[in-house]
């Protein structure tokens, strides 16, 4: 097995891994592409003129068969969960549940108690119902989109009749374009279930149609039952491809066009169509007047790939690439000849055609093969299956490799085709030699393992043919059984040792689902991550090799063999970490049983597992959406245009929205019935904060960043229903943005009972008359909520002479001063701002809580908000580590891929030599900038661990118990993000200091909370205090 990680790291490394054009080549399993028009009628010759879908079991994976994985994954009795959620009929709690007669949170505790009682053991339902809402399993078939789309080009209507529910976020459960139906009907919204007729009848009223004019689809009996009585005609879904096929034969026309992963030849890779299709008919021997189609796959750079159509017949044509070529290098030749040789030795492979090295024709030599129709499974982890269907799956993948190996290469011809014996060894060097040539730094695994490996490979080998790519998506499945068409991409294939095989098959057990090498994900954009790919890989194969060893060669001899299985370091999430995340890889996972909620999780992966999985989303989402997208919006902050919302972060807010990741910050002690937010504790939500502050723009993407959140808390906590209405509801929509009108340029604001700007009572109306300024954010233009704070009467005592007021911003008398800048920065679109309240009358409905209550709300307003800045802080401070690091170290794959995830546009590699060079010695070596990196180090972990404690604090004792341990980080925490970042900036030079790095921004920030969370003096004075307290 560890020749099988060695190999994945070679392949990170050769361009031919990155052949995926003949997987996509074979992805299409249709019937040939329908020519001219037909009328679709059922069996009673009237006009179908929609098709209704249920969702669960037909568009996305069904509760059920998600429900089977869970249980094997959590070692639950099979059939708890089925069980629990047909329990009670009509008047069980799911059936309610999807009624909306009871929510999220009390279906979950019914049925947690349900499932509980049924497995005589505690079941985390949480985490059930976290998987089946989540994006990685909620995600619609491929096969039913397109068909979906067919439909609709044919005029016909679509509609989703869906047994569904609400979230706790009050949104129903519907991951699914809306665009696609022209009716949605949801049993949550109607109050009626599936199969009670009247949900039926009422998406037939809305289609505008009678029963015999529409199919509908459901995997339930019973759902298929009530509708074929009412008179639809009904298709049962045992599994969405063979349902779309009967789908087919009903309408007439097929649901499955085009050709998959293609798109229009590119300039670059144009080939002359006359030459082609002259000798296509030659080797074909037809006569045609038609047109010759000619597509491009979208992957298949190295050796370009081409589709085309002639005369009746789907050929694949893979040619060469122009220009001068290394010698075995695409090698095409090679690949025709084993297929050619093995069509006939019992090995499924695409029939081939011809090998055409006539470079006039096309302009370098090609082969040509047949088409071949059938299924891809690109994801080793087979989603949507049922186990058996996927013990089926891989059984019949280990058949074929056991075909290939039992072949004679004598008796194909083939025994020429590599050298014989020793091929191990042979491959082991190769490695080395490719790896040297393409090493940019020292990783130290792998080092060891180039050491270790050749000392402990199997004395004995075997010669046989072997695939060298062999894995799942390299094989073609029959659409409707579990056996191998065709085997695809010989590039790599010679004659060897079977074990290279059967070890590289074995990867997918054995690394993260998601590593990209091993999905069919290989582009050009992974492989700028090779760098940062080769270390994971070279870190799991040093730990496979010194813990496992090579105990698969029984014939060599070891003592006090080790018996852990290695697939406990394989995780489904991701490893290798992007910069400015931290890894806590070394930190072992906590078993649910051992996780207490009232414990101080320090580590992400010791949190629960729906939090985990949160986690490990938010982390996936600022990977892919939000790190990629900070050039573009910080370029859009420095523009004409800075003053008015970037669109991209208004997709980006849809995108987080959609992922479940919004509205993070709201307590479960605030939020106990989880109606406006995830439901976090102050620990919990204390890492996903974290997470999202290592980005300037996360947090209001996420809708988690101040003033809104701590808004939103204030309206949560003390707003009357009607408040909540107008002004809550459209800020955790995001559909609004508020800010908070406190600080006064005449007195010392940090005490907040200095305030003087005035509450009076006019009739109906407080009118309020002051001046404020470093109101942040009520420069946004969708700025729609001023909560101001002023004194309503200066005779009360000190702390209840102030009163909270919700200020309308289109209210007359608000006259905006100037915009404020932070060492010159704008921080538009929202800003900070200098204001005058003139005569502004506000309704008297408009005071929260009640006149004196100002001071109260302001305290409990900072409540989990307290503690949010500190939280950013950290998530800053580790990207300007990571950045340092980067900065002085030598120019690696990864750290180009790391500054390109955290740099701004401006990239100038040029500046980057081999290793910088400081006064004869390379700033890596720089005895000052070591010892700035430990010193961040310690400091970011001192730091991390109070901010922690206190939420800890919070969570078990309350905002006012903590107050000490608030006190102390946001002593603490500014002061220390200031330092670490000044060390960033002192690393990177002059550099450090533009736009191009996010170092000013932070910088700019982190001092910036030393007043903005109330000055160092203020917070230096309550520590003193409490601790003299708790002294004497």
């Amino acid at each position: 097995m560890g020749l099988g990680f060695t190999m994945c790291v070679r392949s990170c490394f050769q361009s031919s891994c990155l052949q995926w054009a003949w997987r996509t080549a074979f992805l299409k399993h249709i019937q040939r592409r329908h020519q001219g028009s037909h009328r679709w009628t059922h069996l009673g010759g009237s006009t179908y003129r929609a098709v209704i879908f249920d969702m669960g079991g037909v568009l996305i994976p069904s509760p059920g068969r998600v429900a089977a994985e869970w249980e094997v994954q959590n070692r639950i009795p099979s059939g708890t969960i089925l069980k629990a959620l047909m329990e009670g009929g009509e008047n069980g709690p799911w059936m309610r549940f999807m009624r909306a007669e009871i929510t999220a949170e009390g279906f979950l505790r019914e049925f947690g108690r349900l499932c509980s009682e049924m497995s005589k053991t505690s079941v985390p339902v949480d985490s059930f119902f976290s998987l089946l809402t989540s994006e990685r399993v909620a995600k619609q078939f491929p096969v039913m989109t397109e068909a979906i789309t067919q439909i609709r080009a044919k005029g016909l209507q679509t509609a989703v009749l869906s047994n569904n529910f609400y979230l706790p976020n009050q949104k129903s459960f519907l991951p699914l374009d809306r665009k696609q139906f022209d009716v949605v009907v949801e049993s949550c919204v109607e109050g009626i279930c599936k199969p009670d007729p009247r949900i039926y009848k009422l998406c037939l009223e809305r289609l505008g149609l009678q029963p015999s004019e529409s199919i509908f689809l459901d995997d339930l009996g019973p759902n298929v039952k009530a509708a074929a009585s009412l008179g639809i005609h009904t298709i049962k879904v045992n599994d969405p491809e063979t349902a779309v096929k009967e789908l087919e034969a009903l309408l007439g026309f097929t649901l499955r066009l085009g050709v998959p992963n293609t798109q229009p030849v590119r300039k670059t890779m144009e080939i002359p169509k006359d030459s082609l299709k002259k000798y296509l008919k030659d080797l074909l021997g037809i006569q045609t007047t038609g047109p010759l189609e000619l597509l491009q796959f979208d992957h298949g750079q190295s050796n370009p790939t081409y589709y085309i159509s002639l005369a009746n017949r789907d050929l694949v044509l893979r040619k060469k690439p122009p220009g001068t070529l290394l010698p075995s290098a695409h090698a095409i030749e090679r690949e025709f000849r084993i297929m050619k040789a093995l069509a006939n030795a019992g090995v499924p492979v695409p029939n081939v055609l011809d090998l055409c090295e006539d470079s006039s024709v096309v302009g370098t030599p090609f082969y040509v093969m047949e088409y071949c129709p059938g299924l891809i499974y690109k994801d080793p982890s087979l989603p949507g299956l049922e186990p058996s269907h996927r013990r089926a799956i891989y059984t019949a993948m280990n058949t074929v490799l056991c075909k290939i190996h039992s072949v004679d290469p004598q008796a194909v011809g083939l025994e020429d085709y590599g050298k014989q014996g020793a091929y191990i060894p042979r491959q082991v060097r190769t490695w080395v030699k490719q790896y040297r040539a393409s090493e940019t730094s020292t990783i130290p695994a792998m080092e060891r393992l180039i050491e270790w490996l050749p000392l402990h490979l199997p004395h004995q080998q075997r010669t046989t043919l072997v695939h060298g790519d062999f894995r799942l998506d390299n094989l073609v499945f029959h659409p409707e059984k579990p056996e191998v068409l065709a085997v695809l991409d010989w590039e790599l294939s010679t004659l060897g040792d079977p074990l290279i095989d059967v070890a590289y098959s074995c990867l997918a057990h054995y690394l993260p689902s998601s590593f990209p090498v091993l999905r069919g994900q290989a582009s050009s954009a992974h492989a700028e991550q090779t760098g940062k790919l080769t270390e994971f890989v070279s870190n799991l194969a040093w730990d496979f090799a010194v813990k496992e060893g090579f105990r698969v060669f029984k014939e060599m001899p070891f003592k006090n063999p080790l018996t852990r299985s290695c697939h406990t370091w394989a995780r489904s999430q991701s490893q290798w970490y992007p910069i400015g995340t931290r890894s806590y890889s070394s930190v072992p996972e906590a078993s649910p049983a051992h996780a207490s909620r009232g414990g101080l999780v320090i580590s992400p992966e010791s949190l629960s597992p729906p939090v985990r999985e949160l986690y490990h989303r938010l982390k996936r989402f600022m990977e892919q959406h939000v790190y990629p997208a900070e050039p573009e919006l910080q370029s859009h902050q420095a523009s004409a245009a800075r003053w008015s919302p970037s669109p991209l972060i208004e997709d980006l807010k849809e995108k987080a929205k959609a992922e479940g990741l919004w509205n993070l910050f709201l307590p479960l002690e605030a939020d106990p019935e989880k109606k406006y937010g995830a439901g976090l504790t102050n620990v919990e939500y204390a890492h996903l904060c974290e997470l999202m502050g290592t980005s300037l723009y996360a947090p209001e993407i996420c809708n988690c960043s101040a003033p809104d959140t701590g808004n939103m808390e204030l309206l949560v906590r003390y707003g009357t229903e009607a408040q909540k209405a107008r002004w809550l509801m459209p800020l955790l929509e995001g559909k609004a943005r508020s800010c908070f009108a406190m600080t006064e340029p005449q007195v010392a604001s940090s005490d907040a009972t200095n305030i003087e700007a005035s509450i009076r009572e006019e009739d109906s109306f407080y009118v309020i008359n002051g001046h404020k300024w470093w109101i942040t954010g009520i420069l946004d233009p969708r700025c729609q909520l001023c909560v101001f704070m002023g004194k309503t009467d200066p005779h009360a005592p000190r702390h209840r002479q102030q009163s909270v007021l919700l200020v309308p911003m289109d209210t007359p008398g608000i006259k905006i001063i100037r915009p404020l800048t932070v060492y010159g920065l704008e921080d538009a679109p929202g800003g900070h701002g200098e204001v005058r309240f003139e005569h502004v009358h506000v309704p008297k409905e408009n005071m929260v809580l009640g006149p004196g209550r100002g001071f109260e709300i302001a305290q409990g307003r900072l409540g989990p908000g307290r503690i949010h800045h500190c939280m950013r802080l950290i998530g800053f401070s580790e990207r300007a580590l990571a950045l340092m690091k980067a900065r002085i170290q030598p120019p690696t794959a990864e750290g180009r891929e790391q500054e390109r995830g955290l740099r701004r546009p401006c990239f100038h590699w040029s500046c980057r030599v081999k290793s910088r060079v400081a006064f004869g010695k390379p700033l890596v070596e720089q005895g000052t900038v070591l010892a700035d990196i430990a010193q961040s180090r310690v400091e970011i972990e001192q730091a991390r661990l109070l901010v922690l404690r206190a939420a800890h604090v919070m969570d078990l004792a309350g905002n006012k118990a903590a107050a000490l341990d608030i006190a102390m980080i946001k002593m603490v925490a500014p002061s220390m993000a200031s330092r670490v970042i000044d060390r960033a900036i002192q690393a990177f030079g002059a550099a450090g200091l533009s736009s191009d790095y996010p170092l000013a921004q932070f910088f700019t920030w982190a001092r910036a909370l030393r007043f903005a969370d109330g000055p160092d003096e203020v917070h230096r004075a309550t520590v003193a205090k409490l601790e003299l307290k708790h002294r004497i």
